[in-house]
C-alpha cells in the first residue's frame, strides 16, 4: 500500500472529508497527547481531560464533511477542546455573571492563535513561581487549594489582614506582567476560587 503523507493540513483535511480512516488515525496519533495536556490545564483532572479530547475526536470524525480546507487542523482541534471544556463547564454548574465574563474572554483568546494562548498561560504560570516565597505560598493556598483567608491565617499563624495583603500583592504583580488578561487566565488555572 502506498504511504500517504498527512503532514500537510489541506491534504489531511481532504482525506478526512473523504472518510479515510488512516487520516483519522494520523490525527489521533499526532494530536491526542498534546490535546490531553492542553485539556488538563483547563480542567485539572486527567480523566475529564481525556473525555474532552475523546469527544473532540469523535465529533471531528462525525462532522468531517463540515471541515474547511482553509484552516489549520491544529488550531481547529485546540479551539474544539476549549469549546468542549466550556460546554461541560456550563452543564456542570450555573454560571455567575463574573464567570460568564471570563468565559467570553477565554473565547476571545482562542480566536487568536493557540500558540499565543499557550505562551500567555506559560507567562502567568512562570510569574506565579516568581512571586516572593510567602506571597506565592499564600496565593497558591487561596487560588489552587481553595482555602479561605481565615483558614490560611490560622494555618500560617498570621493575621487575616496579612493574608489579604499578600493575595492583593500577588494579583498586582501578575496583572503588571499579563495586563488585562490575568482574570481569564486565572479562571482557567484555578476555577474562580475567590478571584476578584
Amino acid at each position: 500500500m502506498i504511504q500517504t503523507d498527512f503532514s500537510n493540513s489541506i491534504h489531511l483535511i481532504e482525506h478526512l472529508k473523504n472518510g479515510d480512516e488512516r487520516a483519522y488515525e494520523y490525527l489521533v496519533d499526532i494530536y491526542h497527547h498534546r490535546l490531553c495536556i492542553y485539556a488538563s490545564s483547563l480542567v485539572n483532572d486527567k480523566d475529564q481531560a481525556e473525555d474532552i479530547v475523546q469527544n473532540v475526536f469523535i465529533k471531528t470524525w462525525e462532522r468531517r464533511d463540515n471541515l474547511k480546507t482553509d484552516f489549520t487542523i491544529k488550531s481547529f482541534l485546540y479551539k474544539s477542546v476549549h469549546n468542549e471544556f466550556i460546554d461541560q463547564y456550563r452543564k456542570q454548574k450555573s454560571v455567575t455573571a463574573l464567570e460568564k465574563k471570563y468565559i467570553e474572554e477565554l473565547e476571545r483568546f482562542t480566536e487568536k492563535d493557540e500558540i499565543f494562548f499557550e505562551k500567555l498561560l506559560g507567562i502567568v504560570q512562570q510569574e506565579i513561581q516568581n512571586l516572593p516565597p510567602k506571597c506565592r505560598k499564600i496565593f497558591l493556598m487561596s487560588k489552587q487549594e481553595g482555602f479561605s483567608n481565615i483558614e490560611i491565617a490560622e494555618q500560617l499563624n498570621l493575621s487575616k489582614k496579612t493574608i489579604e495583603y499578600h493575595i492583593t500583592k500577588a494579583f498586582a504583580i501578575l496583572r503588571q506582567k499579563a495586563n488585562n488578561d490575568i482574570g481569564p487566565i486565572l479562571f482557567l488555572l484555578y476555577r474562580f476560587r475567590n478571584i476578584k
